[in-house]
């Protein structure tokens, strides 16, 4: 018997035993997860879902949490910016071996569900950030006993107000950044690449010492 699985945006057709490298799941090495959305089950009685498969799931082991391999993107900004840069990317993933397939019973399995990490991690940063960046009237008070953010590399005046307005007003905040978080951070105040160009993780660490 062999099932369709859709994790992570993505489809994957496997079977019992076979080894699997999925979107980054929040799970730890050792454990089973259990995956609910299955497409389609194949075998002497195919049932094909509509859109999914009632009762069935496919049940895989974690092996270990790991990385792809290294994509480079280049990027270039025309016109008034005239930049050009090379981004380097490695996916986060999970490794699994699928232990078992279900045909039906899979609500009473009792096994944990399989989740996503990606979305979990990136999400604290960004709400957090919202209701800081909303608040406008109230940043001023708020940086009134932050750090001075100055002192990190390439960060002036207005980039310090940016950081500000986004919740961000001491040294112990930026050194606890995870990867999610600098990606979010990135993303929101639109300067792509400079915390890791500049080491600010590093040197606040330094700094909230």
């Amino acid at each position: 018997m062999f099932a369709v699985l859709k994790t992570g945006g993505k489809q994957y057709k496997v079977q019992s035993g076979d080894l699997l490298r999925v979107e980054k799941l929040a799970a730890d090495a050792g454990e089973t997860v259990q995956f609910n959305e299955i497409l389609m089950l194949g075998g002497d009685a195919p049932v094909v879902g509509s859109p999914r498969v009632d009762g069935a799931a496919v049940q895989a082991e974690v092996i270990d949490q790991i990385k792809g391999p290294k994509t480079i993107n280049f990027v270039k900004r025309r016109r008034k910016h005239s930049s050009q840069r090379t981004k380097g990317h490695r996916q986060q993933l999970t490794l699994l071996r699928v232990t078992e397939i279900l045909s039906n019973g899979a609500d009473a399995s009792g096994i944990k569900a399989a989740v996503g990490a990606g979305s979990v991690a990136s999400a604290a940063p960004v709400a957090a950030a919202k209701p800081a960046a909303n608040a406008k009237p109230a940043a001023p008070a708020a940086a009134a006993g932050a750090d001075d953010l100055k002192k990190l590399s390439g960060v002036g005046p207005a980039l310090e107000k940016k950081l500000h307005a986004a919740g961000v007003t001491s040294f112990a905040q930026i050194a606890a950044w995870t990867d999610a978080d600098v990606a979010a951070m990135d993303e929101q105040l639109s300067f792509k690449g400079r915390i890791e160009r500049e080491g600010w993780i590093a040197q606040a660490a330094e700094l909230a010492n």
